[in-house]
């Protein structure tokens, strides 16, 4: 028999209702007056004029706080004026509000209304006050003590018939000291169950890393931006993720650089680039961002950069001296045989699948023939197929080619999310093994940990749904909406006995819950982390510098904790104080986590005193072209395969894309400024050629459909927009999307699922 499922009556995925809907043509700018004033009115409504303008000042400065929004480094001397963008001013906002809910609002709501609520109108609910409980049976979260809560943990973890039935995610805005601690108590408790965000977004990029220059990072540091000859930019949209980028995009620009963007979306950060803090960018024209825009069709940037570099082989064999023969012959293997593979490819059949006019695709060889001062950004936009690994090691064979590794305003850049999803990987967040890491925690902590690895986020939803784990504990995040395949992570959430999430907002992974579930609140990244010594936190931003985060806000209710106390006082409820590690202690006192960081994680040294100001660098071998980790000491050069996706008459390619007012599943307001979606969110954008062939209308309402492995996934009510966007092609929203990705289709190694690349059908509404 199968055994009967508990489940509450919610909604899963939220409503499908429209707003009134208005449309403008798409912002041939980023930021400007208009970028304050979205800022502006933001952070006013949410903390007021004072606390708005005065927190603000302190965000991304050498003494305050790092900015809770994207990992974009910070400048060696931030702008007083202020180092923060129009997002960053909303995620601020967003967590700095004065408003908030404890349990006479759940008392009041119960989780099945709100699940009925969309995701931002839960996000604008304000603050979570107190620690609470859902209770087997119950509907209504109460409130609970926190010891209460931390036995309760404990004693679901105790019941456990092996640790390997939980699960502890993490997200990717935890400090360094919770993230080790978390990823510490994980270990001795006695399991590799460490999920992370990063294997949803970047994990394939550090797989490709590893394996083509021996580490998983990028190389890059944020000067190198400057004076780089030529930048490219792939798979990404800077002015709406990571808007800070463009001031070094705008710094190359001035310095004689070139910009290729290489998207099927040509973005408004990338067209044109007005910089509120210069006159010309508030009063003048702005800085056109992009010298070359190559709209490449979904998925099809191996072809594109294979017929760049078989275009650069045959300058090179014409005129010598476009590839760095000295450094290929030192550095690298894998040449010869990538340029005897490009000899198989015809480049009219690369040109067909690439999408792009071969009078751009010869502009962009034109531009990269005689430079070496060349760095390429990328982010979810190439990591999220089922090449992901792939398609990132072909860009990296065009920066070996050139030589443009490991010297001065040169090499790879991959744009990380969340603020300190890198930092959380430096610091132990791994499912895998890492056997120096576990052998310094047994010589400087005095246990061992366990040597089998663990479960990725794939293999945590799997494990839930089969009934394989039975704890799931989030630090962070919003683990239902970021997922693949949100039916499949619901029914697998809903089959866990406990669900645990620290968090600071109310999300739907508050909603759709295991059989019990608690919410603890923490504080948040601007807050002052009060009750103990040396409460100062670390975070490593995404070019690997580690730098102190000092809160400046008094807590928005005394009954929060912060994320390192908290996890420290549960290691110590769960042991009742049996153990090598003095839990308690470490809740109490943040440079002690950072002496056992410094012992145990890789490149940490004498964080204390180092992290203050704009902090160090963690070691980086390809800076040095150090590639001793790599079989025979060299740089690998690689060979990869066309991508396959074998579309069928009646399908489409969608990729999944943010909104202008969202940041990773959090959703700010209900406008895509950029793009002229102004109060809705339920939007498909494809070409006006493919809606005419397929009788569609603007506006019209249809329903989004994948069928993988004889299933279908079906996303309802989507309301279709013409845009410039490749024939075949699609682009929505997520999480609303995320519905029609298959919890079973992910990138070959990294397991990263295929949120870029989903094969889908476009169904008229059938009316009633």
């Amino acid at each position: 028999m199968t055994k009967k499922i508990y489940k509450r009556n919610v909604c899963v995925r939220g409503p499908d209702r429209f707003s009134e809907i208005k449309i403008t043509n798409p912002k041939p700018y980023a930021a400007g007056k208009e970028g304050i004033a979205a800022a502006m009115k933001h952070s006013f409504k949410e903390m007021g004029v004072f606390r708005a303008m005065s927190t603000l000042l302190h965000m991304n400065q050498k003494d305050g706080f790092d900015c809770p929004s994207c990992a974009w480094p910070d400048p060696e001397k931030p702008s007083r004026i202020g180092e923060y963008c129009e997002n960053g001013a909303k995620a601020l906002a967003d967590e700095a509000t004065t408003s908030h809910i404890g349990s006479e609002f759940f008392a009041e709501y119960s989780v099945e209304e709100l699940s009925l609520r969309n995701d931002y109108e839960l996000n604008a609910l304000g603050r979570l006050a107190e620690p609470l409980v859902l209770r087997k049976g119950n509907i209504h979260y109460e409130a609970i003590a926190w010891e209460e809560a931390f036995s309760l943990i404990a004693d679901e973890l105790h019941s456990l018939q092996s640790p390997d039935q939980a699960i502890f995610y993490t997200s990717g805005r935890s400090s360094n000291e919770a993230a080790f601690l978390y990823g510490l108590f994980a270990r001795a408790f006695g399991t590799n169950n460490l999920p992370d965000c990063s294997n949803m977004c970047h994990e394939s990029s550090g797989v490709a890393l590893s394996e083509t220059l021996g580490i998983g990072k990028g190389s890059v540091k944020l000067e190198d931006l400057y004076g780089a000859e030529v930048i490219i930019v792939a798979g990404q949209n800077p002015g709406t993720n990571h808007p800070r980028m463009l001031s070094a995009l705008e710094k190359c620009k001035e310095n004689g650089g070139c910009i290729i963007s290489i998207n099927p979306l040509e973005e408004s950060g990338l067209i044109n680039f007005k910089n509120p803090q210069r006159l010309k960018g508030l009063l003048g024209s702005g800085e056109q961002i992009t010298d070359l825009h190559l709209q490449v069709k979904i998925n099809q940037d191996i072809p594109l950069i294979k017929l760049i570099l078989k275009k650069l082989a045959v300058l090179d064999k014409l005129e010598g001296n476009i590839f760095d023969a000295d450094f290929i012959e030192k550095y690298t293997v894998g040449a010869e045989a990538l340029l005897k593979d490009l000899d198989c490819y015809s480049e009219k059949e690369l040109l067909a699948l690439s999408g792009v006019p071969v009078e751009k695709v010869d502009a962009a060889v034109n531009l990269l023939a005689g430079k070496q001062k060349i760095i390429v950004c990328w982010a979810m936009g190439l990591t999220q197929h089922k090449n992901g690994v792939e398609t990132i090691r072909e860009y990296v064979n065009l920066l070996l080619l050139k030589g443009a590794i490991g010297r001065p305003y040169s090499g790879t850049c991959p744009v990380r999310g969340h603020s300190n999803v890198q930092g959380d990987r430096s610091v132990g967040i791994m499912h895998y093994i890492d056997k120096g890491f576990n052998k310094r925690i047994e010589t400087h902590l005095g246990f061992t940990p366990p040597a089998e690895a663990g479960l990725d986020v794939v293999g945590a939803m799997r494990a839930m749904h089969d009934g394989e784990a039975k704890i799931f504990m989030a630090l962070g995040g919003n683990f239902l909406m970021a997922a693949s395949d949100t039916d499949y992570t619901a029914e697998a959430l809903q089959r866990c006995e406990l669900t645990v999430q620290v968090s600071t907002k109310l999300n739907r992974s508050h909603l759709v819950t295991g059989k019990t579930a608690l919410i603890l609140p923490n504080y948040g990244r601007s807050e002052k982390e009060a009750g103990g010594t040396n409460c100062f936190v670390t975070v490593e931003n995404s070019m690997g510098r580690v730098r102190a985060s000092k809160g400046v806000l008094k807590p928005v209710s005394e009954n929060l904790k912060s994320e390192p106390e908290l996890i420290a006082t549960l290691a110590d409820t769960y042991f009742k104080g049996a153990h090598p590690v003095n839990w308690k202690l470490l809740g109490g006192d943040y440079s002690k986590i950072r002496e056992m960081i410094d012992k145990v994680a890789k490149g940490f040294e004498n964080t204390e005193s180092r992290a203050n100001g704009v902090g160090y660098y963690l070691p980086n071998n390809v800076r040095e072209r150090d590639f001793s980790k790599l079989p025979g000491g060299k740089a690998r050069i690689t060979i990869n395969k066309l991508p396959e996706h074998r579309l069928e008459s009646d399908e489409f390619m969608l990729m999944t894309i943010r909104s202008h007012d969202q940041f990773n599943t959090t959703i700010y307001g209900m406008d895509d400024r950029y793009r002229g979606v102004y109060n809705e969110r339920r939007i498909v954008f494809m070409n006006p050629d493919d809606m005419a062939e397929n009788n569609f209308e603007k506006l019209e309402v249809v329903n989004l459909s994948s069928r993988y492995d004889a299933r279908t996934r079906t996303a309802y009510n989507f309301m279709v927009l013409p845009y410039k966007i490749p024939k075949g092609n699609l682009a929505a929203y997520f999480p609303e999307t995320n519905a029609l990705v298959p919890y079973n289709q992910f990138a070959d190694r990294s397991r990263t699922p295929i949120s870029k690349s989903i094969k889908v059908r476009v169904c008229k509404r059938q009316s009633s």
